[in-house]
């Protein structure tokens, strides 16, 4: 199945001059959604996992069902002030200043086997502040796994540390 067909290139959004890419398409598609759940899980292979750490806020979409289907809990990651309870906080670069996430202080145990997992590997500054966060917490992360990459804004680049996967390149 070519799931680039589920991806819609929606021009100059979220500002002008940038092409967005909606997975929205593939999302509503039962055949697409489950054609892509597996291939996700075919860039894991056969490692046993822990945790599948999803990241604010497309990243709850597949996260969750990695989890499922790999016998694992799911943590979220989200920006500061959206959980409840005691954090673990991260801060990380923005084009223009920062911005924090943060995870539950008792989400992961020291020594567990975690994905990460996010819908588009962009800039990486996410995907590297959530690292991060997961290694403080004594996690071992096994791999970065996304549904697509931007590769023309070089977010592997933050990833150099850990196996990084992606089933779309654009």
């Amino acid at each position: 199945m070519n799931l680039k067909t589920f991806i819609l290139d929606v021009p100059d959004f979220p500002t002008k001059g940038v092409i967005f890419r909606d997975i929205t398409p593939l999302l509503k598609n039962s055949k697409a959604l489950r054609f892509t759940e597996n291939a996700l899980l075919e860039l894991l292979g056969n490692v046993k996992i822990d945790k599948v750490v999803g990241m604010e806020s497309r990243g709850f979409f597949f996260a969750p069902m990695l989890a499922a289907k790999l016998n694992a809990g799911f943590v979220p990651v989200r920006k500061s002030g959206k959980l409840p309870g005691k954090t673990i906080q991260q801060y990380y670069d923005l084009e223009y200043g920062t911005d924090a996430l943060e995870i539950h202080f008792d989400s992961i145990i020291k020594g567990d086997k975690v994905l990460v997992h996010d819908d588009v590997l962009a800039t990486g500054g996410t995907a590297q502040a959530t690292c991060r966060l997961i290694e403080k917490m004594g996690g071992e992360i096994v791999q970065c796994n996304f549904l697509l990459e931007l590769d023309f804004l070089g977010g592997k680049e933050k990833l150099l540390n850990y196996q990084v996967k992606s089933l779309l390149h654009y």
